[in-house]
């Protein structure tokens, strides 16, 4: 934000705009608007229920349009560079924005993977055209990136691992699995939005928002089988075995997803600090103890 833009005085907004309300944390978002008694206005590509504050609107970003004079602040929950060249081809303003980006900004930027490090850099680029346009018109903006996200059940990631080791009763890890994690619950990052919304500290500023505790991913795993009914049981194998096993599968045709980044990836630290978060805005996340629904079960 420009030195000279009047910032915003951090309050309740009367009215709210949210994109991709209808996400895992989309929807814990709407819920804590609308019990302080914010009247939210959601977008959606399918049908929802109409509930007592909420209008839905048909339709993503591209059918939006203009933002009203009246509405005060903008959650983006979806794809942050889908919102940011939205919003920067906006003529008005909301006083407020808090979007969700992804700490993959960081992390796949040195990958392997062309499609990968595309990811990182789209989301970069996005982070700098939302900063820019809001600098530019006077509006406070903050990016939260969360980690690994789970809690309602519908993740890619945690809901996935959950669902194929159902399905067999034994899900397989190489041995060399054990690259630090901090899975973070949709409820946390719902609450982190409501607090960086408030907290003047976070205009202009990008967030990792990852979880309370830190463990290896054969422990994050080992956490989500014992959370199934019945448990599923881990298996470790040599890393040679299990690359072996990939290979057959690949041919198969499945677990595309699982290629030799992902493997990689398995034995890096992915931890974040999560301090300037906690600082700022009072961020205060659970430690990892899933229950069945929250990983899909």
């Amino acid at each position: 934000m420009s030195n000279d833009a009047p910032l915003p005085t951090p309050s309740s907004p009367r009215h709210a705009w949210v994109f991709g309300g209808s996400g895992q944390i989309g929807e814990r978002v709407l819920d804590r608007l609308l019990a302080r008694g914010v009247e939210v206005t959601a977008w959606s590509r399918q049908p929802q229920a109409p509930r007592p504050g909420l209008t839905w609107r048909a339709g993503g970003l591209s059918e939006a349009g203009t933002l009203p004079a009246g509405v005060e602040a903008v959650f983006s929950c979806g794809p942050l560079d889908h919102f940011a060249r939205w919003f920067a081809g906006q003529s008005g303003a909301p006083a407020r924005v808090v979007a969700f980006g992804s700490t993959s900004v960081e992390v796949k930027a040195d990958s392997a993977d062309a499609g990968e490090r595309d990811v990182a850099r789209r989301l970069a680029e996005a982070e700098a055209t939302l900063f820019a346009a809001a600098a530019a018109r006077g509006t406070a903006a903050t990016v939260l990136r969360p980690t690994l996200v789970y809690g309602a059940g519908r993740d890619a990631t945690l809901s996935v691992i959950a669902a194929m080791a159902r399905r067999h009763g034994r899900f397989v890890l190489p041995r060399s699995a054990a690259g630090l994690r901090q899975p973070v619950h949709v409820d946390d990052l719902a609450d982190a939005a409501l607090a960086a919304w408030t907290s003047p500290a976070t205009y202009q500023h990008a967030y990792a928002v990852g979880g309370g505790e830190v463990l290896s991913y054969d422990q994050m795993v080992a956490r989500v089988l014992q959370a199934l009914a019945p448990p599923a049981t881990l298996h470790r194998v040599p890393t040679p075995l299990f690359t072996g096993m990939l290979r057959i599968a690949h041919a198969a045709g499945r677990l595309r997803g699982l290629n030799a980044e992902a493997l990689r990836r398995m034995r890096a630290d992915l931890v974040f600090d999560l301090a300037p978060a906690r600082r700022d805005f009072g961020y205060a996340p659970r430690g990892f103890a899933p229950g069945a629904a929250e990983v899909g079960a």
